[in-house]
């Protein structure tokens, strides 16, 4: 009984990992992607590669994106982490 409960258990934790659900991230001005996917292509990345950008947005705060290269060369924005350039 003991082993069945905690099998339920763990099942319900790794059912909370699922990135499934997450929403995808919309491009904002300064994105790689803000207006589309960008007219050159990056064909000595291997697929999957993660791209890294930083920029600061309109209120002078940094912004840093990571986007993953798809298997059709265009750039999926994944990440993005939004804060002064030092923190307090």
């Amino acid at each position: 009984m003991k082993v069945l409960l905690l099998a339920l258990f763990a099942g319900v934790l790794l059912a909370g990992c699922s990135s499934a659900d997450t929403p995808a991230l919309d491009p904002i001005p300064g994105s790689i992607t803000y207006g589309g996917q960008p007219r050159t292509k990056l064909t000595k990345s291997p697929v999957g590669s993660a791209v890294h950008h930083q920029f600061y947005d309109g209120t002078g705060q940094r912004v840093e994106e990571t986007y993953i290269l798809q298997p059709d060369r265009s750039l999926k924005l994944v990440r993005r982490v939004v804060g002064p350039d030092f923190p307090d």
